[in-house]
């Protein structure tokens, strides 16, 4: 499969991945929040909340691994279980929050409701952001201004000697 390749990429990580996880952020949180009033039509906070913060999970990290990281060599089963610790400590926060929320203010609609649910799936993101790009996606010359292994191996630079020793 084709990899997305952007000019300057390589000098600039962070803001690449930057503006691709908020991108991607912005749409499944997005999402994330419309199934999410959806389902409180049938369902509890907690368990719609489950569902729609899993299904949008997986389409999330796998947008994320091919679109955000994709210059790191980072197996998908390995991307998905790293999410999946992200996915539970992101649904404590959420539910505790909706919960939280619902207690303080019962007759509170369910739109007031959704944003409480969005707003802290922003704050959630961003330590998503860092456990995925520290952690999770991390590879040779990360953190250091060298390319990943990818886009060491398409590097069109000269070729460096090493002296024999």
């Amino acid at each position: 499969m084709a990899r997305l390749r952007i000019p300057g990429a390589a000098r600039l990580p962070w803001s690449r991945e930057v503006g691709f996880f908020i991108a991607i952020g912005i749409v499944s949180t997005v999402g994330q929040a419309l199934l999410y009033w959806l389902l409180r039509n049938w369902w509890q906070p907690a368990v719609a909340n489950l569902v729609s913060l899993l299904v949008l999970t997986v389409l999330n990290t796998e947008a994320n691994r091919r679109l955000t990281f994709g210059h790191v060599a980072a197996p998908a089963v390995r991307a998905h279980l790293g999410a999946g610790g992200l996915f539970l400590l992101g649904y404590l926060v959420t539910s505790g929050a909706v919960l939280l929320f619902k207690h303080l203010d019962p007759g509170a609609p369910r739109v007031a409701e959704t944003v409480v649910l969005a707003g802290t799936s922003v704050v959630v993101t961003v330590v998503r952001f860092l456990v995925l790009r520290l952690a999770v996606f991390r590879g040779p010359g990360r953190g250091d201004g060298e390319p990943g292994p990818r886009e060491a191996a398409s590097s069109t630079g000269p070729e460096r000697s090493v002296p024999a020793g």
